[in-house]
């Protein structure tokens, strides 16, 4: 069973909330959560918040043991753009875009298709 949480109009842009949802797909939630807590980025922190709340609905709303869970999706979509103007020198405008973004997070209690296949590792000897 999949469990969505969505975080919209989230004051960061798009860009470089990506970075951080990267390292986080596929995870069990506990690395996926430990992984948030160290990283520090304003990102981190709201992806964090948007996890956690897919946790209490997993919890509570669909009653999932939460440590067989997965982070199965992790995405970032542009939200809209704030448009303002800064005053420059001789009486001139530039603009600022403030940018938003929207946070989707999908958990699943299914393991991820990496950890299904098993991934084989190769030692570097054997490589060669």
């Amino acid at each position: 069973m999949d469990v969505t949480s969505t975080y919209k109009f989230a004051r960061v842009s798009a860009r470089k909330a990506r970075d951080v949802t990267r390292e986080i797909q596929g995870l069990p939630v506990s690395d996926a959560l430990d992984i948030l807590n160290f990283t520090p980025r304003k990102s981190a922190f709201l992806i964090g918040k948007t996890m956690k709340a897919a946790l209490a609905d997993a919890e509570n709303n669909f009653e999932l043991p939460l440590d067989g869970l997965f982070v199965k999706e992790a995405t970032i979509g542009e939200g809209p753009t704030f448009k303002r103007f800064k005053p420059r020198a001789r009486g001139s405008a530039s603009p600022i875009r403030k940018r938003t973004s929207h946070i989707r997070i999908v958990l699943s209690d299914d393991a991820p298709a990496e950890a299904k296949e098993g991934k084989k590792h190769v030692s570097p000897e054997k490589a060669k």
